[in-house]
């Protein structure tokens, strides 16, 4: 399929069952059922059953159409982080990966026992990464990109016509920029600590971890990943975290959380750098979040802009709440 045509109704089409039920047949056999279970503007994924074995099929937006290639390098590179591929087709974004049961989210969320491994699990997994899946075509925000991110980000969206739904209101685009300094200091402060850019997963909770058979912690669902600052990437987790489990931003079960993680790097910074910068580099890590949703509205049509389109705005806007952890 085109990019340039692409919306969420190719995967009704009968030319795309067509694609979808030869790749699954070369690579499980033929399926005796295959079960759509998500279909958003963004991704969609099917339940498939063969030959008594249960797996799951999935092909994103052409703006996440990364997440088949780099899968296949995580499993690879670092496969008892991941859940097990399959099969895959990186060209046309088609993947294929084990069942390995309920998420974590289904059977109960995560405690802080858990939240803390996660952290761990997800630092550790980016240090292996470093300088290992640049190469892939992912979305590059480090944080010396960030003032200009933002900047360029408020002229775009607060330009739009008053009723697109994608555009940002005039008195938080007066507020953003306003604080375009103060978001040239969180930059400097994270570059200061010249940690390696390295894999965000960018959507990482307990809904989007499984627990395999061995014990570990495997996830799943990167096509919001993108390449920065390794500490952005407790932004996700730290945030739904503090939600889940009804924190203050300055609890120190959430630090406890957040060390885990910074413990990992603190061989390349000392523990009471990587703790004073962290609250910056969790608002930076906010603009992954802006990204990914730009790149999914992008192929959107007109309906789904209706209901999605504000996506962006509000993740840009969210640069005016508190970071969800204060040390």
């Amino acid at each position: 399929m085109s990019t340039s045509t692409w919306t969420s109704a190719v995967w009704a089409t009968e030319e795309f069952r067509a694609e979808l039920g030869a790749f699954l047949t070369a690579a499980v056999g033929v399926p005796e059922r295959v079960e759509l279970v998500s279909h958003r503007p963004w991704s969609a994924v099917w339940r498939v059953t063969a030959g008594g074995l249960t797996s799951y099929a999935k092909q994103n937006c052409p703006g996440q159409a990364h997440e088949a290639r780099l899968m296949v390098r995580l499993a690879r590179l670092a496969p008892e982080y991941v859940v097990p591929v399959l099969a895959a087709d990186p060209d046309r974004d088609l993947l294929l990966t084990a069942d390995l049961g309920p998420t974590v989210g289904a059977r109960g969320g995560a405690d802080l026992a858990t939240w803390t491994r996660i952290a761990s699990d997800a630092a550790l997994l980016q240090r292996r990464l470093v300088g290992a899946v640049d190469d892939l075509g992912l979305t590059v925000l480090p944080p010396g990109d960030a003032l200009t991110y933002v900047a360029d980000a408020v002229g775009r969206l607060a330009a739009l016509p008053p009723a697109d739904p994608r555009r940002l209101a005039p008195e938080v685009a007066i507020l953003l920029e306003s604080l375009l300094p103060t978001v040239r200091q969180w930059a400097e402060v994270v570059e200061d600590l010249d940690l390696p850019s390295t894999l965000l997963h960018n959507d990482l909770h307990a809904d989007n971890l499984v627990t395999a058979a061995d014990g570990t912690l495997r996830c799943f669902d990167l096509g919001d990943a993108l390449l920065g600052d390794p500490l952005a990437g407790l932004y996700v987790p730290l945030a739904v975290a503090q939600e889940t489990l009804g924190l203050p931003t300055d609890d120190r079960r959430l630090r406890r959380i957040a060390d885990a993680a910074l413990e990992v790097w603190s061989d390349l910074a000392p523990p009471a750098a990587l703790r004073a910068a962290l609250p910056a580099a969790l608002q930076l890590g906010r603009l992954a979040r802006v990204e990914s949703w730009r790149r999914c509205v992008a192929t959107m049509t007109e309906l789904e802009r209706a209901e999605f389109g504000s996506a962006p705005a509000l993740r840009l806007a969210s640069l005016l709440d508190p970071a969800p952890l204060r040390t």
